[in-house]
């Protein structure tokens, strides 16, 4: 259906312009031709194949990406903020033999054995194709998407086509992007959040896709500059777009700061991780129309969404059309509608899913519904820790308490098995160490005495998918920040 609605566009509407990168344009007609080119050469070059997606948000990608739908082959995109060993996990976890990149030589310090098969011109950018293993295995999915997770190699999460397709036209049927919608993709292609929700919502309502390289929306490395961000939502005129909070948090700051209010957007959700309900209400007051939702990779990203017609700031919005949600007796979160098929194993197959008898799929997440239908989350079921007064605390719950104070920019807090609870903190850079105790002092006040926050660690670098202590979406990596921190925080229990 996905590539039958595109197509569909193309015939209704063959001069509209489909994507639009910064310095190139496909129409309608245009993509759905190049898609069908560009499968056809992936198909002349072997019969099946798992293909690594790794290049720059481009156009290019979006053909690319489509293309290898449309040969019936699995598709893998690479984040390129992977480790060279997560990146050659992924290839082997999911039997990639192709490779397709714009940057061939780094691939090739990879694999020094690889052979470049071909080279084209896709969307108007250079494209190499790279044999990295001879061996080509039967596709497990559609696409094998694989997140940085909280622990150890990422996993391969196996999605059918349809099961995307199934999201984005749920999201498609709520929001109703159109004909003069410009989506501007801000988060890398290879996240599902913006492949699916962003790209193929927008396709398949004949909207136009504009999609910068990561570096003119602001990402340089493990550096985030909010400016070209701004520039970018605004020089592209874009209507809808799709943040994670830390970018909206930026966001919002910067348009309080005197910028020009973003009047041409009408919808921007932000998910990924959990929003403040304070920074959605400060996002509404500067005219900025933010929604929460909330997903999951096993679920082809979103379940859940606010509307401009159905929101309650604080809540992740209500389960999309396609989507069942319901909370057991221990406060977990389940889902049903639209599951992925399993995950990958490196001898080849997938290990299906675990499903509760009515098919519901347990997620992990603490949340709660209201008696309107809007559902609320609380925290991970797996971060909760007991204290060594034996106290149930979420951090999240503690940590969201905290980041309403303009003092702070990230925060994770820990507390296992401990008679107090300490914070990793990152301040804002205007913030003195003085300025940040006063403002956890005052949250302090807030909490009960087991959720207070006992003592503070200073983070030596902000969290980040960079140095592997966010997850793409904007998860901390627990585990890994306390094993950075692991020195100062027994250093405060010691010093008791």
């Amino acid at each position: 259906m996905l590539l039958q609605q595109i197509q569909a566009q193309a015939i209704q509407a063959p001069t509209r312009v489909a994507l639009e990168g910064q310095s190139t344009q496909l129409t309608y007609s245009e993509l759905a031709a190049e898609i069908a080119r560009v499968s056809g050469a992936l198909k002349a070059l072997t019969n099946q194949a798992s293909v690594a997606l790794a290049l720059d948000n481009s156009p290019a990608w979006i053909v690319l990406d489509l293309a290898v739908v449309a040969a019936g082959w699995s598709n893998v995109p690479v984040p390129a903020f992977f480790t060279a060993a997560q990146k050659q996990h992924a290839i082997a976890d999911a039997g990639v033999s192709l490779v397709l990149t714009e940057m061939p030589a780094a691939w090739q310090q990879l694999y020094p054995d690889s052979t470049l098969l071909a080279e084209w011109i896709v969307a108007g950018q250079a494209v190499a194709v790279l044999r990295v293993h001879t061996h080509d295995r039967v596709a497990a999915a559609d696409k094998i998407t694989y997140t940085s997770g909280t622990t150890g190699a990422p996993k391969g999460v196996c999605l059918s086509a349809h099961t995307m397709w199934q999201v984005a036209n749920s999201i498609a049927t709520l929001i109703q992007p159109g004909a003069a919608d410009r989506h501007f993709c801000v988060l890398p292609l290879a996240t599902l959040l913006e492949n699916v929700a962003g790209v193929y919502a927008s396709l398949i309502s004949g909207a136009t896709v504009v999609v910068y390289p990561c570096q003119a929306v602001g990402f340089t490395g493990s550096q985030f500059d909010i400016s070209r961000l701004y520039q970018g939502l605004q020089g592209s005129r874009a209507s809808t777009a799709i943040l994670i909070p830390e970018l909206l948090r930026a966001l919002v700051m910067y348009v309080q700061a005197g910028q020009a209010a973003l009047t041409q957007l009408r919808f921007v959700a932000v998910g990924g991780a959990k929003v403040v309900p304070e920074l959605i209400l400060q996002a509404h007051a500067l005219g900025l129309p933010v929604f929460e939702g909330y997903g999951l990779s096993e679920c082809a990203s979103v379940v859940a969404l606010n509307t401009p017609q159905s929101h309650k700031p604080g809540s992740i919005g209500k389960p999309l059309p396609h989507v069942q949600l319901r909370v057991d007796m221990t406060g977990e979160l389940w889902v049903k509608g639209a599951l992925y098929h399993g995950y990958t194993q490196p001898e080849g197959g997938i290990v299906a899913p675990v499903l509760d008898e009515e098919g519901y799929l347990a997620t992990g997440d603490l949340a709660y519904q209201d008696e309107d239908g809007y559902v609320y989350l609380s925290g991970r079921k797996k971060n909760m820790f007991i204290t060594s007064f034996g106290r149930n605390v979420s951090p999240e719950w503690v940590e969201s308490t905290l980041m309403h104070q303009p003092a702070l920019l990230q925060v994770c807090v820990f507390g296992e098995a401990r008679p107090f609870n300490v914070a990793i903190v990152v301040p804002q850079p205007q913030y003195s160490a003085e300025q940040v105790a006063q403002a956890i002092a005052q949250v302090n006040q807030q909490l009960p005495d087991y959720a207070q926050v006992g003592d503070v660690v200073f983070a030596r670098q902000p969290f980040s998918p960079h140095n592997g202590q966010l997850t793409a979406n904007g998860r901390l990596k627990r585990d890994v920040i306390a094993a950075a921190y692991v020195a100062e925080i027994n250093a405060i229990y010691e010093g008791i």
